[in-house]
């Protein structure tokens, strides 16, 4: 289904959309292989190799592609899809993505190691002499006023 100019003639339609419709084809050409690559492995087999984050993760991307492919298809329709529930579907799956983005961040943020806590805290404090001097990270001491 490639454009070429013996297939479809420049008078069929206004040459000002022409580039966005070659794009727009190109687009489904990426759409058509992405979903070619994904349909050429089962999904219990491909579920299997996940966590069930990434689990959750893919599950909400296709249920949330699926939702918009539906809404451009009834605005090809000529169907207003924000007074269509699509506009809902879509609303509540970016509430779940939201909600598993937040788990991802809580479980990629960075752990306190309690230890290295302590001994920056503890390296980091001044401890005076009894000659009120201080040594610095260098290990040169130096008179305090």
């Amino acid at each position: 289904m490639k454009m070429s100019d013996d297939d479809v003639h420049m008078e069929d339609y206004p040459t000002e959309i022409h580039d966005y419709l070659v794009a727009f084809e190109k687009s489904l050409g990426s759409v058509d292989e992405m979903l070619k690559t994904m349909m050429s492995v089962s999904r219990n087999e491909l579920l299997q190799k996940l966590e069930p984050l990434e689990q959750a993760k893919l599950d909400l991307v296709s249920v949330y592609t699926l939702n918009s492919m539906f809404w451009v298809y009834l605005a090809t329709q000529g169907i207003n899809p924000k007074e269509h529930p699509v506009k809902q579907e879509l609303e509540r799956i970016r509430t779940y993505m939201n909600k598993v983005k937040e788990i991802a961040d809580k479980k990629k943020a960075s752990k306190l190691d309690k230890g290295a806590a302590s001994r920056f805290v503890r390296n980091a404090l001044w401890e005076p002499n009894a000659e009120n001097e201080h040594t610095t990270k260098k290990g040169k001491k130096r008179k305090m006023d």
